[in-house]
């Protein structure tokens, strides 16, 4: 039996949506910087110089060197020493090319990390959530990343306890998504997310791992910004944020080990 990943979707996620190239790799050597040569390192990390030879292209277009370099910051130990990277050491890299080289034409390409500490280990787990996250965020109409709350509404039913709620988000790329809540007149609720120009109330909940939750989960704001429901009844503001709360509820936390990336 496959051990769990260490990390959660949201981690995985976070570096698989933005990175241009994903690598499963092969430690070949590696090198301490000097505190002089790593402007910006953050203290209780040690930023290393590593060759690492490509065992597969998981993400990529292009041609792509048989063995890459970049530089990781990675946590000190727990005597305050860098770590210690061992050869062959399986890894996972998430990176862009860098602007003027030359991937393909010569033994090594250089790579830079979409983020600092940009480098996993790799484990079979590890990697199978990151396959399944590509192949969704390649499909067409692929769930964008979510920004905010662009505007909604909530209107009463026709039955007293009855209502509705529909919430316009803000994406990235601009492609539509929106949120609807139903209220049945005995208080039970449920609701649907629509990721696509139709909005559908019967269209199924995004289940939990899966790059719609993900979406959801860790974009939308944290509550309801009321002023975004221009037109709408105070009261009726009140049961939407009500609404609103539904939704995060159901989505459950966007539970992450490592720090959030800007653009993900």
């Amino acid at each position: 039996m496959t051990a769990p990943s260490p990390y959660s979707y949201a981690d995985i996620a976070d570096l698989a949506t933005i990175a241009p190239i994903a690598i499963h790799g092969r430690i070949h050597k590696t090198a301490v910087l000097k505190p002089e040569q790593a402007a910006g390192l953050k203290a209780g990390r040690a930023r290393l110089y590593v060759e690492a030879d490509v065992i597969s292209l998981i993400r990529g277009s292009g041609p792509l060197a048989a063995r890459v370099n970049y530089l990781v910051d990675l946590p000190l130990d727990a005597k305050g020493k860098p770590p210690k990277l061992k050869k062959k050491q399986p890894v996972l890299i998430f990176a862009r090319p860098v602007a003027g080289s030359a991937p393909g034409t010569s033994n090594t390409g250089s790579i830079r990390l979409v983020a600092p500490d940009a480098q996993l280990p790799w484990d079979a787990a590890t990697e199978a959530t990151l396959r399944a996250i590509l192949t969704e965020a390649v499909k067409p109409g692929a769930p964008p990343a979510i920004t905010g709350i662009a505007n909604g509404f909530h209107v009463p039913g026709t039955l007293p306890g009855e209502g509705e709620t529909q919430l316009f988000l803000d994406t990235k790329t601009g492609e539509p998504v929106s949120l609807t809540i139903l209220t049945a007149a005995d208080g039970s609720r449920r609701w649907a997310a629509a990721f696509g120009e139709i909005v559908d109330g019967s269209a199924a909940v995004p289940p939990r791992d899966t790059l719609a939750w993900y979406r959801l989960a860790c974009g939308l704001p944290r509550t309801l910004p009321l002023a975004k429901l221009a037109g709408t009844a105070p009261e009726d503001r009140k049961k939407a944020a009500a609404d609103y709360a539904v939704v995060l509820g159901a989505l459950g936390e966007c539970t992450r080990t490592r720090a959030p990336l800007t653009g993900s």
